[in-house]
């Protein structure tokens, strides 16, 4: 097979000494390690005996991605290729960003397009350079890097771009111009210390984590030795979590205050807690009057329609109420557009040459709709999520843990619980009632 040497870098070392740096490539592109006889020779003999003796480690670290047929889906790879100059060895490593979609789905070129829109790079198989070891910032390795990792396997496409933000304002604007060996533990967790006194606990929790796994990522990739974040403290003062919920009276006077549409909308979410991403994708196929039952079949997420959900559960048939299910065959007869493909509730007006009406937008009717409402009856705060905390927490009274688990959707008890439960009051009293009045029962003596 036909073999081309490409020169990769040129360059001097602190010593004043010219490095050239050679990679061999196969016909195909495909990475095949340094020439033992050549170029790996070539820099240990040119790298200069001052630095090998100081023990100066440079790292010259190179990336590529590749795509291939897998099972009809096409798959992406990252190459990542770490070169020790004072040693002259080097190492590629293989990671499996994720798939990219079915062969049957998009062709190859498509393929090609969205690893390229993922990961930045321009030309498949390219080889790109992106500093020396102890050069490397944490900005350029997190989006270059770990960014791509992360949005192919781990990270779904709906919370990439959530998770990126977080990653740029809470970490890389403070640390993303230093060099990744100048980052210590230190500093970490003062700057930890310095988001708790500024933001929720989700978002200092998140920001440890995500420290954590970028540094390890570069530890495994031998950019570092240590992970310096990997036993961050996480701040005891931390600002406490919004649990806010309404009660009965308050559901029932929010309701009484909207108009039709708003009212139908809302007694359907407050009764089967959907997500807005699952309300406002419904369409009139998916009602079944005789039936009462409605079934969630895609879900809406900044403007475009996706037939999968936040969870496994998402994608469910849910029982309407007998009342629930007239409403809602009464709103057909009054909103107009009954036909089988239009949206429950749809929007106002057409977008883009649009023969129908298209789905509401969350962030528009949250602001446009639930944000006056609440303004207007001087409720603390009126959202989504509020409204499904507000129903997990009044349904302990109605139903097990495993039925309100079943209602808002949630793949893990763990999450109804611990996050959209909160604690009664009276319950609670009750409870401690009955566990006293158990306590101070006499025995009954028998023929008393």
């Amino acid at each position: 097979m036909k073999r081309l040497s490409a020169l990769l870098s040129s360059e001097k070392d602190s010593a004043g000494m010219p490095v050239e740096v050679y990679l061999c490539l196969s016909r195909h592109g495909s990475p095949q390690g340094f020439r033992r006889q050549g170029s790996c020779a070539r820099v240990r003999r040119r790298v200069g005996a001052s630095v090998a003796s100081a023990g100066a480690t440079v790292a010259g670290f190179y990336q590529r991605v590749m795509m291939r047929l897998e099972d009809k889906r096409w798959v992406a790879y990252l190459y990542v290729k770490a070169v020790d100059l004072s040693t002259g060895k080097c190492r590629w490593n293989k990671r499996r960003i994720g798939v990219l979609g079915a062969k049957s789905q998009m062709t190859a070129r498509q393929a090609r397009s969205k690893l390229e829109r993922i990961t930045g790079h321009g030309r498949r198989g390219a080889i790109e350079r992106i500093t020396d070891g102890p050069l490397i910032t944490l900005g350029r390795f997190t989006r270059q890097y770990f960014f791509p990792l992360r949005e192919g396997s781990s990270w779904k496409e709906a919370t990439a771009e959530t998770r990126k933000s977080a990653i740029e304002q809470d970490i890389l604007q403070k640390f993303g111009e230093l060099p990744l060996s100048a980052i210590d533990k230190v500093m970490l967790q003062a700057h930890l210390n310095d988001l708790a006194s500024r933001l929720s606990e989700g978002r200092v929790r998140h920001a440890r984590l995500y420290l954590k796994a970028i540094f390890e990522e570069a530890v495994e990739q031998e950019l570092l030795s240590k992970n310096p974040a990997g036993k961050l403290a996480l701040p005891k003062q931390l600002r406490p979590v919004d649990r806010t919920t309404l009660t009965w009276d308050q559901l029932r006077l929010v309701l009484g205050s909207v108009s039709l549409r708003d009212r139908i909308l809302l007694t359907l979410d407050m009764t089967e807690t959907f997500r807005p991403s699952e309300l406002f994708a419904l369409r009139w196929k998916s009602f079944d009057r005789c039936a009462r039952t409605l079934s969630v079949t895609h879900t809406a997420y900044r403007g475009k329609l996706r037939d999968f959900g936040k969870t496994k559960r998402s994608l469910r048939t849910v029982y309407l109420p007998d009342g629930l299910a007239n409403e809602l065959w009464l709103w057909k007869q009054d909103c107009g557009d009954v036909d089988v493909e239009a949206f429950i509730f749809p929007n106002a007006r057409k977008r883009n040459g649009a023969k129908t009406n298209g789905f509401l937008r969350t962030d528009n009717y949250r602001a446009r709709v639930l944000k006056k409402i609440g303004q207007q009856l001087g409720l603390p705060k009126l959202n989504f999520q509020v409204l499904r905390r507000t129903i997990a927490t009044l349904a302990q009274t109605k139903g097990g843990v495993k039925d309100v688990q079943a209602i808002l959707g949630h793949s893990k008890a763990d999450t109804t619980v611990n996050v959209y439960m909160q604690p009664i009051e009276a319950g609670v009293k009750q409870t401690l009632d009955a566990i006293y009045s158990e306590l101070t029962k006499r025995n009954e003596m028998p023929g008393s």
